[in-house]
């Protein structure tokens, strides 16, 4: 197949690896980008993609709290000015705090009754969207309840309150002081935006990731020319790293690098009084994994003008 400067370009954005290196790559890989990006990553070109997307959609995420549940919604809108919109900004925070009556599936959120007016949440977005005169749309949801314990919240990048381009939702299970735990797990919150975590527990990541991992590592280690037991031990050394790359319990806390958040959670229950478990997160980063169409002014020019 034809390779495109656009899929060198894509490439190249994704992995950091130099432009002939991605050209090579997607024509040893008949232009498919993922297998692409493992044979850079083999070589030694290219990091791990921890396949969060490029954030590219504008818009906001929402975050709402009642007693044991939090939500979390992100709604999309075409331009950043939007965004920064004071009747956008009401409309999502409108969103969220519909969403905190529903099991916070995106179907039931769109069909739910939007704060203050008799229509539901997918109308009122669609009467904002005549308001506002630009494209809007719910794009995902979430919940997380805990049967004793709290859901600490936390928004990066605020621009009202509960408002902003990362919202984090964490689930802390105890029957300790309510307050401490709050304290806590916006703590835990904050270290999830800053880490991007994909799993609370190794046995939480998807076996595909995993196995995606061992592929790379091992033909990062037999391109050494080592023994295949040595492979072998080298390979599962990378996949603990890995772990404490991507794992919640297994990270540093950045609050206190010195521990990880495993056991600086078990460290915290002396002062909360009673066992914590972290029992799910959910952290919603604007635009994660939407592609925004680039559009080359140039190209389209000379196109118009049956040049190209």
């Amino acid at each position: 197949m034809t390779i495109s400067a656009s899929m060198v370009k894509d490439l190249r954005e994704k992995t950091g690896a130099g432009m002939m290196d991605c050209k090579a790559a997607l024509i040893e890989n008949g232009g498919d980008v993922e297998a692409s990006i493992d044979w850079l990553r083999t070589k030694g070109l290219a990091k791990a993609a921890k396949k969060a997307g490029r954030v590219a959609a504008e818009g906001l995420v929402g975050v709402a709290a009642s007693g044991t549940t939090a939500v979390v919604v992100e709604v999309n809108s075409e331009t950043d000015f939007v965004a920064r919109n004071a009747e956008f900004q009401q409309v999502v925070q409108n969103v969220a705090q519909a969403a905190l009556a529903t099991d916070g599936s995106v179907a039931a959120v769109a069909a739910s009754n939007f704060p203050g007016s008799d229509k539901t949440v997918e109308d009122a977005i669609t009467t904002a969207v005549a308001t506002i005169g630009e494209h809007m749309n719910l794009r995902r949801s979430a919940a997380v309840s805990v049967t004793d314990g709290v859901v600490a919240t936390y928004v990066h990048s605020a621009v009202a309150p509960n408002l902003g381009k990362i919202g984090v939702l964490v689930g802390l299970q105890s029957t300790g002081d309510k307050d401490k735990l709050v304290a806590l797990g916006r703590q835990v919150a904050m270290h999830i935006a800053a880490t991007n975590p994909l799993s609370v527990r190794s046995e939480d990541l998807d076996a595909d990731v995993v196995a995606r991992e061992r592929s790379v590592y091992a033909e990062q280690a037999r391109e050494s020319g080592k023994p295949e037991a040595i492979i072998e031990k080298m390979v599962e050394g990378r996949v603990r790293k890995f772990y404490e790359e991507v794992v919640l319990l297994s990270q540093s806390f950045v609050i206190n690098p010195d521990l990880t958040v495993e056991k600086a959670l078990k460290a915290a229950e002396a002062d909360v009084g009673a066992p914590i478990e972290l029992t799910t997160f959910v952290s919603f980063r604007l635009g994660e994994g939407v592609e925004k169409e680039e559009s080359d002014f140039a190209a389209e020019v000379a196109a118009a003008a049956g040049t190209k």
